[in-house]
């Protein structure tokens, strides 16, 4: 059976939850309903509802035009076996020495590569963004300089994927932290898939607001791939906690972005040590000035 999608876009968080609010008033009842800035700091929000049935298009229509959006873009949702399509489509990845790959893919992980398994079904931080690739790229690069990092944080862990990577090349105990818990029990079992209990700690955390990552500090090594807003506003606070010398590095961050986060960064004690792009997205390598 199809389900239905209606999605539009406005200006400004207030209103856009304003009008999702409304949207869960409409008949027939949307299934779900979800708000999202589109780009980091645009201003600009999308607004969308999942539906059983065909929407009231009249209802949508006079919702937009209260609400100051877009008109509803109404399209129907074949029926997907979402598991199996992303298998098909999630080919392993090769970012430095690391093989990212899912469990259908087992038999193409090379004899000289450092192996990551993620599950395909759960597909949010698999490798194949241009996020994750220039955050192994990075960590790659930093291992074959032979510095010890002995305490390491990856804040925004998503499916751990980084911390899991640090944890194959350094000894000890990574932390992982993210601030939605269903991310951490993602993580939970990615690192026990990679029999990296015990090396990898994942816990709930906004920010750097946990005794743990407290505890400890200074980190050698953090990773921060989420967005440009939290990144510089943790710049100062991530910058205290990291060793002198320490490394950080950044990523989820849009090519046009990447001067603005460095200054912030720069300003607060560190030094550009190397700047990828793939795609769109750059990832930052600081290190922190002694």
């Amino acid at each position: 059976m199809p389900t239905y999608t209606a999605l539009t876009t406005l200006t400004g968080q207030t209103s856009a939850e304003a009008l999702a609010d409304a949207l869960d008033d409409l008949t027939p009842e949307p299934m779900g309903v979800g708000t999202f800035e589109i780009e980091d700091g645009s201003g600009t929000w999308e607004v969308g509802g999942y539906f059983e049935e065909a929407p009231d298009i009249a209802g949508l229509a006079l919702l937009a035009q209260v609400h100051g959006a877009r008109p509803f873009v109404i399209s129907e949702v074949p029926e997907t076996d979402w598991v199996a399509h992303v298998k098909r489509e999630l080919t392993p990845v090769a970012a430095g020495r690391f093989f990212v790959y899912g469990s259908h893919d087992a038999d193409k992980v090379p004899e000289d590569a450092e192996p990551l398994l993620i599950e395909a079904a759960m597909a949010f931080g698999t490798g194949h963004h241009g996020t994750t690739q220039g955050c192994l790229r990075a960590l790659d690069r930093l291992a074959a300089q032979d510095a010890p990092h002995a305490s390491i944080v990856d804040i925004g862990c998503g499916t751990a994927v980084l911390a899991m990577g640090a944890a194959r090349v350094w000894p000890g105990t990574v932390l992982a932290s993210d601030i939605d818990p269903v991310a951490v029990d993602v993580a939970l079992v990615n690192v026990a898939a990679n029999d990296l209990e015990g090396r990898v700690h994942c816990i709930v955390a906004t920010g750097l607001d946990h005794p743990d990552l407290a505890a400890a500090a200074p980190f050698d090594l953090v990773f921060a791939n989420i967005l440009k807003g939290p990144l510089i506003d943790l710049a100062p606070a991530m910058t205290a906690a990291m060793a002198p010398g320490g490394h950080a590095i950044l990523s989820g961050i849009l090519n046009e972005q990447a001067d603005e986060v460095l200054e912030v960064y720069l300003q607060v004690g560190n030094s550009l040590a190397h700047r990828e792009v793939i795609g769109d997205w750059t990832t930052l390598t600081l290190q922190k000035i002694v």
